[in-house]
């Protein structure tokens, strides 16, 4: 059997996962959670071989619980299951240990063979998503060595986000953290980068 965890802050989309799930007779739920901080938990308690992540999570948001999981153990597959499908939540999602990336549109057979995939370790993308992510690396895009590797992928975010000119603002409610957050962030980005300002910093990223 393929033991799965479904996080999701919404009691009725879990429930309809369930009865997505409970259709194949080789998979079960272990549990459920609807905070980030949740899931992090329960995936620790409960080691589930896939985690269905939506990304709008209270508390905690499913990049960065993501990256928690994918941190405390490689075993664990983790498929976000969400409404987002721009460039950046893709990535983000990909670059904190996501094995997987659907919409929330998917149909029963496509998110039962995602889990299944996700299990057997490999990777599954959602056809609008596989398009975006081929389009991205036949444009060359992503080939270059990561720039500033003292930072880590989220400071590595939100630099790009103070480089394209977005506030802190604006930048705590596309990444879904909160505005004290985004300032720790942007603190820890000037003393890495050695920079006295904003300004500076947009200069040395670009």
């Amino acid at each position: 059997m393929i033991r799965v965890l479904i996080a999701d802050d919404h009691p009725a989309f879990r429930r309809g996962l369930e009865l997505m799930i409970a259709d194949a007779e080789d998979l079960e739920i272990v549990g459920q959670a609807d905070t980030g901080h949740r899931v992090v938990e329960l995936s620790a308690e409960l080691s589930p071989d896939v985690v269905l992540m939506d990304l709008r999570m209270p508390e905690l948001d499913g990049i960065e619980a993501t990256r928690r999981i994918s941190r405390g153990t490689s075993r664990i597959a983790v498929v976000v299951l969400t409404m987002f499908e721009d460039d950046d939540s893709v990535f983000a999602a990909m670059r904190a240990g996501a094995c997987g990336y659907l919409l929330k549109g998917a149909d029963q057979d496509e998110i039962v063979r995602a889990v299944r995939a996700a299990a057997a370790g490999e990777a599954i993308f959602g056809p609008q998503i596989a398009a975006r992510l081929i389009s991205h690396f036949a444009a060359g895009a992503g080939s270059a060595a990561a720039a500033f590797p003292s930072l880590t992928d989220r400071e590595r975010e939100v630099l790009e986000m103070v480089a394209a000119g977005k506030g802190n603002a604006t930048i705590a409610h596309e990444l879904m953290i909160s505005l004290k957050t985004v300032r720790n962030h942007v603190s820890n980005i000037f003393t890495k980068l050695q920079v006295p300002d904003r300004s500076t910093a947009i200069v040395k990223a670009r």
